[in-house]
């Protein structure tokens, strides 16, 4: 009896394992929630992908709605999408910071030359030490991050007007609104000073 038990358990078991999975597999990535969405961005401080006497730090993306998008030169997909980010850039509507992961500074430096930077600044992240931290899995990876640090939204793959549209503009709108009524932090730069 013992024995017909632990012959049909272990078929048994070994399918179930298969079935989990196989249902795993088909399974969106980009549907997986972060379980940094809530949670403060990761302390860091990471020399700047084009000036690596300088550096980047969490704590200079407070104080306004940013996006972090963590990118490399060897992303097909970064490059789809990198004409976009450049017209965000240009439409003011939200600062990018980048993290170039994994990557060749070298070649991340020319290729920012070649078709454009849409970065305030950019950080270096040659080891992935900071996208294992963010919970990095692929590039593109983009975090709408509030103006206290937090991580209000991830996005896996690339950025696309209707993703934009549809997702993450309204979080953003929504994350300055909330900071102008409390009155908290200014999600809309100062004017400039006329004159003098």
């Amino acid at each position: 009896m013992k024995n017909t038990f632990t012959t049909l358990l272990i078929p048994t078991a070994f399918i179930a394992l298969i079935a989990l999975l196989w249902a795993g597999l088909g399974r969106d990535p980009r549907l997986v929630p972060s379980p940094l969405i809530g949670k403060p961005l990761p302390a860091f401080e990471l020399s700047r992908v084009r000036d690596p006497e300088m550096t980047l730090r969490s704590t200079d993306l407070l104080g306004k709605v940013s996006l972090l998008n963590v990118w490399a030169t060897w992303c097909v997909s970064c490059r789809r999408e990198h004409g976009f980010l450049m017209a965000l850039a240009q439409s003011g509507e939200v600062p990018i910071y980048g993290i170039d992961y994994k990557d060749d500074r070298a070649a991340a430096v020319a290729w920012l030359d070649r078709i454009g930077d849409p970065y305030v600044a950019s950080a270096y992240d040659p080891e992935g030490r900071l996208g294992l931290d963010l919970g990095v899995y692929g590039t593109p990876e983009t975090f709408i991050i509030d103006a206290k640090g937090i991580i209000a939204h991830k996005h896996v793959g690339p950025i696309t007007e209707s993703v934009w549209r549809d997702d993450m503009l309204p979080i953003i709108r929504g994350l300055k609104e909330n900071v102008v009524s409390k009155g908290e932090v200014s999600a809309t730069p100062s004017p400039l000073p006329q004159g003098g």
